[in-house]
C-alpha cells in the first residue's frame, strides 16, 4: 500500500501538489484530512494544487474531500488551486460555493427594520406597477378585440367557457343547495320564536339573489377556475412557451388572456342564475321538511318579496366578480418564476387575491347601489 508521503509532492515557491490516482470513491478515499493537514503544516505551504492525470474513478466520496480540504486550505490561509481537477468535480465544487451553508444562514442578523420595510415598500411598488401594465395590456386588446384585430383562436374561448360553465355545475349546485339551505336553517330558528316562519322564504331569496348567490359562485370560481388560470398559464411560462409566442409576434394577452375574460365574464352569470335556482330550492327544502310550510305558499312568498331589479344587481355583481377572477388568475399565471414551485405559489396567490378582490367589489357595489337607492 502506498504511503501518506507517496501522495504529496513539493514545488517550488511554497507550493504542495497532491496526486490524485487510482480510485477515489467513496470508502476508498487513501488519505485522510488530518493526514493532508499534517503535510500542509509541516513546512511553509502557501499554494495547493493538484495532479490527477492518473486519476482512474471518482465519485461523491472525492468531492467531500475536496470540499472538506477547501474549508481547511481557507483556515490555513493557503490557495486552493482547482485548475487540475476534472471538470465534473469543479462543476460540483462551483455549485457547492454558490449555495450559502444553512448553518451560517441560520447564525445570520435578520436586517435592520428600515431595511425590511424599505424591501417591503419596493417589493409592493413593484407589484402595483406590474398589476397596472397588465392591466393597460388587458385594455388594449379588448379594445384590439372590438376593431376585431385581436388573434386568438376561437376553439380555445369555447373550450374554456365549456370549463368555467357546464363543468362547474356540479359543484355550485352542491355550494348554493347548501347554503340555501343553512341560510333557511339559521333564519327558521330566530323567526319560529314569532310565529313567522313563512319569512324564511323572503330571507332566502332577498339573500341568494341579491349577493350570496353571486358571492359563493364568485369564490367557488375564484378556487376551481382562477386557480387552474394561473396553474396553466404558471406552467406556460416555466416550459418558455409565453416567451416563444412573443419571439413569433404574438401577444400573449391576446392569445391566452383575453378569451379567459371573455369565457368567465360570460359564464359567470348564468351560473349564478343557476346557484340561485339552487339556493332557493334548498330554502325551500327546509322549509317544507322542517316548518311545514306548504310548497306553492313558499314560491308565492318569493316571488312577492323578491324583485326584478334584485337579479340584476346579482347578475351584475357576478359579472365583476368573472372579470376579477379572471384577470387575477391571468395576472399571477403571468407573474409566475421559472420553477415547479413558482406554479403552485401562483395558484394560491391567485385564489387569495380573487376572493379579496371579490369581497372589496361586494363592499363597492354594496355602496353604490344604497347611494342610488337600488
Amino acid at each position: 500500500m502506498a504511503e501518506v508521503e507517496d501522495y504529496f509532492s513539493r514545488l517550488e515557491d511554497g507550493t504542495i501538489a497532491l496526486r490524485l490516482y487510482g480510485d477515489w470513491s467513496a470508502g476508498r478515499i487513501p488519505v485522510s484530512l488530518w493526514e493532508v493537514e499534517e503535510q500542509l503544516t509541516v513546512a511553509q505551504v502557501s499554494r495547493l494544487v493538484f495532479e490527477t492525470t492518473e486519476l482512474q474513478s471518482w465519485d461523491s466520496g472525492l468531492l467531500t474531500f475536496l470540499l472538506k480540504l477547501k474549508s481547511l486550505c481557507a483556515r490555513l490561509d493557503i490557495e486552493f488551486h482547482e485548475d487540475n481537477l476534472p471538470p465534473g468535480a469543479r462543476r460540483l465544487l462551483a455549485m457547492a460555493a454558490d449555495r450559502p451553508a444553512r448553518s451560517q444562514q441560520a447564525g445570520r442578523k435578520p436586517p435592520p427594520l428600515l431595511e425590511r420595510v424599505a424591501d417591503r415598500a419596493i417589493s409592493a411598488w413593484r407589484t402595483a406597477m406590474e398589476m397596472l401594465a397588465f392591466l393597460g395590456e388587458a385594455t388594449v386588446a379588448f379594445a384590439r378585440l372590438l376593431s376585431g384585430r385581436a388573434r386568438f383562436r376561437m376553439v380555445d374561448l369555447w373550450e374554456i367557457m365549456r370549463e368555467c360553465g357546464a363543468g362547474a355545475l356540479p359543484i355550485v349546485s352542491l355550494i348554493s343547495l347548501l347554503v340555501g339551505m343553512i341560510f333557511a336553517f339559521v333564519g327558521a330558528v330566530q323567526l319560529s320564536m314569532f310565529g313567522a316562519e313563512i319569512y324564511v322564504a323572503s330571507l332566502v331569496g332577498i339573500s341568494i339573489v341579491r349577493v350570496m348567490g353571486a358571492i359563493m359562485t364568485g369564490i367557488i370560481m375564484a378556487g376551481r377556475t382562477g386557480a387552474a388560470f394561473a396553474a396553466r398559464i404558471g406552467t406556460m411560462q416555466v416550459n418558455e412557451e409565453i416567451d416563444a409566442l412573443s419571439t413569433l409576434g404574438i401577444s400573449p394577452i391576446e392569445f391566452l388572456v383575453l378569451p379567459r375574460i371573455i369565457a368567465l365574464t360570460l359564464m359567470m352569470p348564468l351560473l349564478c342564475l343557476y346557484a340561485d335556482l339552487m339556493g332557493i330550492l334548498g330554502g325551500l327544502l327546509v322549509g317544507v321538511t322542517m316548518l311545514d310550510l306548504n310548497v306553492m305558499e313558499y314560491l308565492e312568498m318569493t316571488k312577492n318579496t323578491v324583485r326584478l331589479k334584485d337579479f340584476w344587481v346579482g347578475l351584475f355583481h357576478s359579472a365583476v366578480f368573472g372579470v376579477l377572477v379572471a384577470l387575477s388568475g391571468c395576472l399571477r399565471g403571468i407573474q409566475c418564476g421559472r420553477s415547479a414551485s413558482a406554479v403552485g405559489d401562483a395558484a394560491t396567490s391567485a385564489v387569495v387575491t380573487s376572493i379579496v378582490n371579490i369581497i372589496v367589489a361586494t363592499a363597492v357595489i354594496t355602496v353604490i347601489c344604497n347611494i342610488l337607492g337600488i
